[in-house]
């Protein structure tokens, strides 16, 4: 045997040694399989590297018997309501069906579940507090935690008591009172709506907290006021967008304040540490993200205006609200410059919930104002900037954008470079589809690329899917299907797609196979939207 023989085979040894070295070592097989840590803490240090399985859903959007809500006076018929959109109704029946929920939870082997326990049903009126339905939660809470799932609680997701801005009453010409505080505008009513809210926090976190650590303390703050305050799709109905754009400004700013509060108070009121980590209350609040691509003329574009229009809306909808946590301070004009300091609300944010669904397009405009660019393709404000998916199996009937795979990637890169010591989790990310299939490779495609994400070093502690079971989907009423489990609307039986059969089976596991890969996931062609599971 020669030289260079000796020599090859020597390195072949070699190599075998340090394979099987790894492999006892706990290293993971090429297999083409993806796996995830056990599941761990949200946001403390020692979570770092875990990783959970979750679903979540919201109070107004599942449960029934609310009309203390906004939504329910909101969608109601005359003469009991406004008569807006589709009626909430029964929603789910997810309040009269809590228990029942629960086994859903422990049959897809969730590590935990995100819901709200709504303000309007603790709170229907002011100061009036409903031992019943704190009774409820308690109930729901001990299930989960019986069952091995640990509970996160969204205190403000999209909806408010009556009494906190009433439709009814928009004009508020008497000023704030007890049965109408004037909305988040008004300065005396949001100075009082904040207090309100810190007092929920305080009930909530002194109730719950011997078994709920994780917090959420608003959802979606821009995608919310803008909807409910901006252009006035949601209840109240104000659209202060065109009419009053530095009073819109300053309602966000108040939602900031309000955060702030609703942190503090938890942090005060929720002193049991209840799943060992070492910190009591993990309080963050969640992020509606979406891929902004630059486009004109309804296409992709590489105008530099086009592009620095999509980096301001990216930094409205997405940076604006977590910099002004992070640096303590508040940016009045949109201008990217944090001009008014805050340093009380410096490092009042422990973790970060992304929620993405979509890709969107941005143009620039000769806009009257600049947030204007921030409603792209919402209804009338279509600038032509609507950008038709690149593989059309993409689109999203039910809601008209688009769903890009590499988006949620993209997003946890950028949040992680930009606050690279804050703890992210996926709280959010779903596909609304009549088609099981077409669901099941959303979830595939979405946790390879969060999977992606981690191996890069992106510190995300989980993933959410929205939502256990179909909902009410405000505006849109009950057409978008988003449940892992099917709801038939006149039984309200709980049906699995195959969405549920399969996150049970990566759940269980921690791991997305080579097959469940094989089938479902990559960058190709989804299912069509057509077949109905």
């Amino acid at each position: 045997m020669n030289t260079c023989g000796r020599a090859a085979r020597a390195a072949l040894i070699l190599l075998t040694l340090l394979a099987a070295c790894a492999d006892d070592d706990g290293g993971e097989p090429d297999d083409g399989a993806l796996r995830f840590a056990t599941s761990g803490s949200i946001a403390a240090p020692s979570g770092r590297g875990s990783f959970s399985f979750g679903a979540a859903t919201a109070a107004t959007q599942i449960e029934d018997r609310n009309p203390a809500t906004d939504w329910y006076l909101w969608t109601a018929p005359s003469p009991a309501g406004l008569g807006h959109d589709t009626f909430v109704g029964e929603a789910s029946q997810g309040y009269t069906r809590a228990l029942a929920d629960v086994e859903l939870c422990r049959d897809l082997h969730l590590d935990t579940y995100r819901f709200s326990v709504e303000w309007a049903r603790v709170e229907p009126r002011r100061d009036e507090i409903s031992e019943e339905a704190l009774a409820h939660y308690d109930d729901f809470i001990d299930a989960l935690v019986d069952a091995g799932i640990t509970p996160m609680i969204t205190l403000h997701h999209f909806s408010s008591p009556v009494w906190v801005d009433d439709p009814r009453d928009l004009a508020c010409a008497a000023g704030p009172s007890d049965t109408n505080l004037c909305g988040w505008g008004d300065p005396d009513g949001a100075d009082q709506i904040i207090a309100e809210l810190a007092e929920h926090a305080r009930l909530l976190g002194a109730r719950y907290g011997d078994r709920v650590d994780n917090w959420a303390t608003l959802n979606e703050p821009v995608n919310y006021l803008l909807a409910s305050y901006g252009i006035g799709t949601f209840p109240p109905g104000r659209a202060l967008l065109l009419a009053d754009f530095p009073g819109w400004v300053a309602i966000i700013r108040n939602y900031v304040r309000a955060h702030v509060a609703i942190y503090e108070a938890l942090k005060e009121a929720d002193t049991v540490d209840a799943d060992g980590d070492g910190v009591a209350a993990q309080v963050g609040f969640t992020l509606n993200a979406i891929e902004w691509l630059p486009s004109r003329d309804n296409a992709p574009s590489d105008n530099p205006e086009d592009i620095a229009a999509a980096e301001r809306v990216r930094y409205a909808y997405q940076h604006l609200f977590v910099d002004a946590l992070i640096e303590g301070g508040f940016d009045n004009d949109l201008d990217q410059v944090l001009e008014e300091p805050h340093p009380e609300w410096a490092g009042k944010l422990d973790w970060l919930g992304v929620q993405y669904y979509s890709r969107q397009g941005v143009s620039a405009t000769p806009a009257v104002i600049p947030v204007l660019e921030l409603m792209p393709c919402f209804g009338d404000f279509d600038l032509g900037s609507c950008v038709p998916p690149a593989d059309p199996t993409h689109f999203v009937p039910a809601l008209g954008y688009e769903y890009y795979e590499p988006g949620i990637y993209n997003i946890l890169k950028d949040f992680s470079a930009r606050w690279p010591d804050l703890p992210l989790t996926v709280t959010e990310s779903g596909l609304g589809t009549e088609n099981g299939v077409r669901r099941a490779e959303h979830i595939v495609r979405s946790l390879e690329q969060i999977h992606r994400a981690l191996d890069e070093g992106v510190d995300v502690r989980g993933y959410y899917h929205w939502s256990l079971f179909d909902n009410f989907e405000w505006a849109e009423g009950f057409v978008p299907r988003f449940g892992l489990y099917r709801v038939d609307y006149d039984s309200y039986e709980r049906i699995p797609t195959a969405g549920a059969t399969l996150l049970a089976a990566i759940a269980a596991g921690r791991t997305i196979d080579a097959e469940m890969r094989a089938t479902y996931g990559g960058l190709g062609p989804l299912s069509p939207e057509t077949v109905a599971e």
